[in-house]
């Protein structure tokens, strides 16, 4: 698949919209029958433009009050130290997203916790701890403006 045409375009939306449609419904909301609608979403899946479904679950509701954006600076920016980090930072549930950044730090993490108290316990065990960190600074989320995953398909309709 070389370029996506409108269908995949309006599959796309949809299904970042909601991804609970059935293929019956999906396929009505973008103009298709439901046989070539499933056909296209499959080559979206294994063409990799879709990797994977999931529920989006209230942090709050669940007892996540906290929202850490964390800077790791580690003591050497080599590729030996970076996977090291890169593999531990992975088997951290509370670290829900992580990316390398330019500027100042190595890495930029999304840490959730409960309250600043067990975020702080956390910090001091877990993350200050984390192979090759030299320092870390954090900064808290005050309220969330906008936190949607989906991303925009503008730029991709001719």
């Amino acid at each position: 698949m070389e370029t996506l045409d409108k269908f995949d375009l309006a599959i796309l939306g949809e299904l970042q919209a909601d991804a609970r449609l059935t293929n019956a419904e999906l396929a009505q909301r973008v103009g298709l029958s439901a046989a070539p609608c499933w056909r296209r979403v499959r080559v979206l899946e294994e063409e990799g433009y879709i990797t994977g479904y999931r529920a989006e679950i209230n942090r709050h509701k669940i007892g996540l009050g906290v929202l850490a954006f964390v800077r790791v600076d580690a003591e050497r920016n080599t590729g030996d130290v970076a996977r090291k980090l890169e593999v531990a930072i992975r088997k951290i549930p509370e670290i829900v997203a992580c990316h390398y950044i330019s500027g100042t730090g190595t890495f930029e993490l999304q840490v959730v916790s409960q309250d600043l108290e067990s975020f702080s316990q956390f910090a001091r065990e877990v993350l200050i701890n984390l192979p090759h960190v030299k320092d870390i600074h954090t900064s808290f989320s005050l309220g969330e403006v906008k936190a949607s995953g989906a991303l925009p398909l503008t730029h991709l309709k001719k």
